[in-house]
């Protein structure tokens, strides 16, 4: 009779969670770590947000800035015309546009396109449609180009699959070139050379045509507050051939009477 009355006894304390003495005593430390758990990811969430769209004074290019890049698009071995001038200029931020030379101005006025933010992609993004991602290529009214596709017919590489690449000069006269793994998040930066590619693996991507490599640097030099020469894109030149005139001297003969 003792052992049936001992073990209903165990069974009830374990149904109550050890007593009265146990349930009244609650998980502090627990709860304390939960809210500040809590409020430091929020707490980092919001900062990353601030920061994103107001980058430090020395993250450059700063709000007043004019920067310069080159941008050019080959699809199948066919570098197409620059864009348009931007067709939203007037209800989109100028922060990052061009004016149909093939030229990015970088030229932030709001915290949206300057510092971090000013990338290829953030200038995709505010141009009507134009499409970019690190795998696929859209220029405004015509289809999409995505890796593993073919090339099309009447293209240099016509029926060869091809893939997104971009390769990018930080100067005209880098020989250093790079592929970022995604294009869009490519920093835009004065000087650059940016070749958006949409080619067969192993192509070769050409630079953005010379035109547009010295209108950029005409832009550049126009915005120094300083004199500089623009220096000028090598070209090849056949010399013209020089002909040399050789003086003939005079013989004077005198006979004597």
């Amino acid at each position: 009779m003792a052992r049936t009355d001992t073990g209903r006894w165990v069974a009830r304390a374990a149904a109550t969670g050890g007593g009265r003495t146990y349930r009244g005593k609650r998980p502090v430390r627990w709860y304390t770590s939960l809210v500040l758990i809590v409020v430091v990811g929020v707490a980092l969430i919001v900062y990353s947000r601030y920061e994103r769209q107001h980058p430090s004074a020395g993250t450059q290019p700063a709000i007043g800035t004019t920067w310069y890049a080159s941008l050019a698009f080959d699809i199948c071995g066919v570098v197409e015309p620059n864009l348009p001038a931007n067709p939203n200029e007037a209800t989109a931020s100028p922060g990052l546009h061009t004016t149909g030379d093939g030229v990015i101005q970088i030229s932030p006025a709001k915290a949206v396109d300057a510092g971090n933010n000013a990338t290829l992609g953030r200038f995709v993004r505010t141009y009507p449609g134009l499409g970019l991602s690190p795998t696929s290529v859209r220029l405004p009214g015509k289809t999409t180009h995505q890796n593993g596709q073919t090339c099309p017919a009447g293209t240099p590489d016509a029926g060869r699959k091809a893939e997104l690449r971009a390769k990018v000069w930080p100067s005209f006269t880098s020989s250093s070139p790079f592929l970022p793994s995604d294009p869009t998040t490519l920093k835009l930066a004065s000087g650059q050379l940016i070749t958006v590619a949409f080619l067969p693996a192993g192509s070769s991507i050409p630079k953005p045509p010379p035109s547009v490599v010295q209108t950029m640097l005409t832009d550049i030099s126009g915005s120094s507050s300083t004199t500089t020469t623009t220096p000028a894109i090598p070209t090849t030149t056949t010399p013209a051939s020089t002909t040399t005139s050789t003086p003939t001297s005079t013989t004077t003969t005198t006979t004597a009477p």
